[in-house]
């Protein structure tokens, strides 16, 4: 059944060749965050890399990659349409497009592999010249155009952390190397199979090693993640500024005195999401002072809030997406702003060229100076994260290394979809990878708390309004992948490309029964 299957995606043609690896593109999504399909991989990957290896040329062969990655990341993407709709009555005309649209030149990212993939011959060359080529287009998809390095095929993963524990070696796109030559493995034949089963048990046992120990004494710190559960559509909404900041002001005073009641004395970092403040706490001192009455005197303030620096004519010079840490009297103890904004959603590219503005409120936002360890009111240190940041590996420590990684996020834009729940997934492998405990307060969810070798400590659901409490897990030791970065999976990655190649030249068979 497999051999016919096999046989009839290699005999595809014409459109409808094309047709088909969308839809394997397509089928290639179920493995991400958070259905987890990876066997549908089986399938996916080996059709591709038998349609590639079924086409004329290299040219032919990187369209049919093209049109796998755009049922990929159609698929695993869907999800922008959300943030549309919050505005439809603007952007309905997008609503069909823009998924689509962001997807096929996303699909080029696939494009290149398939077509370098189809210069060397079938068996375990071209698998792994596509598997090295693979990761190194997804590295590069994290920095041209800023870089959107979202669903990396690694982070199917992500469902549990005995998994995950490779990344604190390999990292996240060492995984996507592995990912992909596992997933090809049905091609080769059956002693290949049997090679990858070991392979899967190798990787299990190095997460048992990794797991079994205790986990050591947390930090003197309780954490309380606020979830407001504010839609998107009303966040804004000048009659709703008032009753949301009263709804964070309720939730914090009743997860104090939670607190207060389970470890009388102790010290807590109270975290609000992304924006979550409607007033701007850094200049708004009655919305300072507000806050200061739930807060007593051991609490300090980590709160997403806009801010906004004036010209000499009192019109906004420069605005930033902020977290603004304030001690219990009120005062600001420091602020971090977002370095890394959001194409469209925070700033649009090619001002003045393109002929829409999506962007909401008619400004866009300035760029802060970059990573930075921040330690307010004697906390222990750590790295600010807001919204997308934590999706680059690699790139989510400064030069001094931090106790703990905060992520704070508006995931309201996506709706109750699978964006939450991959957004998730990234900040649980950047704990992996750093071995760094992660707090992740989100506006709708999910918030959580993940120690450093990525085990869930707390966490409130999607779409629930409430608080996440923990005692702030331990730092381990910085991993390997701390120290070397994303030198290593590169190296891997070229490694895999030089192996195909000599392998092909030699002439060696790839692979049978």
């Amino acid at each position: 059944m497999i051999r016919s299957l096999f046989f009839h995606l290699a005999t595809r043609r014409g459109w409808r060749a094309l047709a088909t690896a969308f839809g394997l593109g397509l089928l290639a999504a179920l493995a991400l965050p958070p259905v987890h399909a990876v066997p549908v991989l089986l399938l996916a990957v080996p059709g591709l890399l038998l349609m590639v290896g079924a086409a004329p040329g290299w040219k032919r062969a990187a369209v049919i990659g093209l049109f796998w990655g755009w049922g990929f990341f159609a698929g695993g993407l869907y999800w922008i349409t959300y943030a549309i709709l919050t505005e439809v009555d603007r952007f309905w005309w997008l609503v069909p497009i823009a998924v689509p649209a962001l997807s096929l030149p996303l699909g080029l990212f696939v494009a290149a592999p398939a077509a370098v993939a189809r210069l060397v011959r079938p068996g375990w060359p071209r698998l792994l010249v596509f598997a090295g080529a693979w990761v190194l287009s997804e590295m590069v998809r994290g920095v041209v155009f800023t870089g959107f390095p979202w669903n990396l095929i690694g982070s199917v993963w992500a469902f549990g952390a005995l998994p995950l524990q490779a990344a604190a070696f390999i990292g996240v796109h060492g995984l996507s190397l592995a990912t992909i030559i596992l997933a090809g493995l049905p091609l080769l034949g059956r002693r290949a199979m049997a090679g990858g089963i070991a392979a899967l048990a190798g990787f299990a046992a190095l997460g048992v090693v990794r797991l079994w120990p205790e986990e050591p004494p947390p930090q003197p710190l309780h954490l309380l993640l606020v979830q407001g559960n504010v839609a998107q559509d009303v966040k804004w909404r000048a009659d709703a500024r008032v009753p949301i900041f009263q709804r964070y002001l309720e939730l914090t005073a009743a997860g104090l005195r939670d607190i207060e009641a389970e470890a009388p004395g102790a010290r807590v970092a109270v975290i609000w999401p992304e924006s979550a403040s409607p007033f701007r706490l850094a200049e708004d001192a009655e919305a300072r002072a507000a806050a200061a009455q739930v807060l007593h005197e051991r609490a300090t303030l980590l709160a997403g809030a806009v801010t906004v620096e004036w010209g000499a004519d009192q019109r906004p010079l420069h605005v930033f997406n902020s977290l603004v840490a304030m001690t219990p009297d009120g005062a600001v103890a420091g602020r971090y702003d977002k370095a890394h904004l959001v194409p469209f959603g925070e700033y649009m590219p090619l001002r003045g060229l393109l002929p829409i503005r999506i962007v909401q409120g008619g400004f866009d936002f300035t760029p802060g100076p970059g990573r930075v360890t921040m330690a307010p009111a004697g906390l222990p240190g750590f790295s600010p994260l807001i919204c997308y940041e934590v999706i680059f590996s690699g790139a989510v420590v400064g030069a001094e290394r931090p106790q703990w990684l905060l992520n704070v996020t508006n995931d309201a834009w996506f709706g109750h979809s699978a964006g939450p729940y991959q957004h998730l997934a990234t900040a649980r492998l950047r704990a992996v990878e750093e071995g760094l405990p992660v707090a992740r307060a989100a506006q709708t969810g999910i918030s959580a708390v993940f120690d450093a070798r990525g085990r869930e400590v707390a966490s409130l659901a999607l779409g629930a309004m409430g608080v996440v409490a923990a005692p702030l897990p331990a730092p381990a030791a910085p991993t390997f992948f701390a120290r070397i970065g994303l030198a290593l999976p590169a190296l891997l990655a070229l490694l895999a490309i030089v192996a195909g190649a000599v392998l092909a030249r030699r002439g060696r068979p790839g692979g049978g029964r």
